[in-house]
C-alpha cells in the first residue's frame, strides 16, 4: 500500500510533520494511530494518557485548524489504547 491509503488523520499528520520539530513529531505524534471515522468524529488511538494530555494541550489548535480546513464540521477524539504499562491493573 502506498500513500493512497490516506485517511484524514494521516493527512493531518503529514501537515504536522512539516510544522513541528522532528523530535516532537517522533515522540508525540508518530505513536498515534487512526481508529475510525464516522463522518463527524474521527477517533485516534494514543498509547498513554500522558500522550493524550500532551496532544490536547500542545497541538489542539494546530489539529483543529487543519481539521477545519479539511472537514469543517468534524471533531477528533483521542482514545488511550491502554497498551502501555504506565498504569497498573492490580
Amino acid at each position: 500500500m502506498s500513500g493512497s491509503d490516506s485517511n484524514l488523520w494521516n493527512q493531518i499528520l503529514d501537515h504536522l510533520r512539516q510544522e513541528v520539530e522532528p523530535e516532537e513529531y517522533r515522540r508525540w505524534l508518530l505513536p498515534t494511530s487512526y481508529a475510525s471515522d464516522s463522518g463527524d468524529l474521527i477517533t485516534v488511538w494514543v498509547p498513554t494518557e500522558a500522550t493524550r494530555r500532551y496532544l490536547s494541550t500542545h497541538y489542539a489548535s494546530q489539529i483543529e485548524r487543519l481539521l477545519r480546513a479539511m472537514r469543517p464540521h468534524s471533531e477528533i477524539r483521542f482514545v488511550v489504547t491502554g497498551t502501555s504499562d504506565e498504569e497498573d491493573d492490580e
